[in-house]
């Protein structure tokens, strides 16, 4: 059965604060999503809490994400609802326990996937330190901010799969934080070409299906680390 015929198909809701005076960069939104998703992931409501029900069937699954956006009342609101909230830099993501694909709270359906167009403008990121983890997007792709967010949030969930006890401990202990940049062209054909984790979209939305958006490297990843025996395409519907 394909993970999209499953039965109890979950969707892990990712909210972006954009205000608009002063909206987040780019690379700050992708980072703070990729952070939130490991918070979630290490939290121990989602391991033996209560989330740990909707994570194991939403992994069960495809591990959709969709990413949307608010701001003033509607990012407060969005805070009283069950979730974690990532402040990184100029941004704030809040990610939510995955919900039935047609079950969101109110609060979250009728914030807009749309406007989430965000730039780096003069705040170029610079080259990563990959002493640590980095997620390397594909140059040769055209994605907004939103879609981008949620493959950022793909490949760090992989690179989390992949990370045994001993490097998890220690990712931890730095705050499971994460680079994302995108990839020279030369450097990218020889991630992808390699034995890394890699995110291939199901097509949904902006690009075609298949398309391999971002490679999750770390130096334990390079090593080996506690792969699974395969890492699949990622369903991504929406994000």
């Amino acid at each position: 059965m394909s993970p999209l015929d499953h039965p109890d198909q979950r969707v892990l809701p990712l909210v972006v604060r954009v205000e608009r005076a002063a909206p987040p960069s780019r690379t700050d939104a992708l980072e703070a999503t990729a952070t939130a998703v490991l918070r979630l992931l290490d939290d121990e409501r989602s391991t033996s809490g209560e989330w740990a029900e909707a994570i194991r069937a939403w992994e069960t699954a495809a591990i959709r994400k969709v990413v949307r956006r608010a701001r003033g009342a509607e990012w407060r609101r969005v805070l009283d609802l069950p979730g974690i909230t990532v402040e990184l830099r100029s941004a704030q993501v809040r990610v939510h326990p995955p919900v039935p694909l047609d079950g969101w709270p109110r609060d979250l359906s009728r914030l807009q996937v749309s406007g989430t167009d965000l730039t780096d403008g003069d705040d170029e990121p610079g080259p990563p330190d990959e002493s640590g983890p980095v997620l390397w997007m594909n140059p040769g792709l055209t994605m907004s901010a939103g879609k981008a967010m949620a493959q950022a949030g793909h490949a760090a969930q992989l690179a989390w799969w992949g990370t045994g006890a001993e490097a998890r401990r220690a990712w931890r202990d730095g705050g499971l934080t994460v680079a994302v940049r995108t990839a020279g062209q030369d450097r990218w054909a020889e991630l992808a070409g390699g034995d890394l984790p890699i995110v291939r979209d199901a097509g949904f939305t902006e690009i075609e299906p298949g398309s391999r958006t971002v490679v999750a490297d770390a130096p334990w990843l390079r090593a080996g680390g506690a792969r699974p025996a395969a890492w699949g395409p990622l369903r991504d519907p929406a994000g």
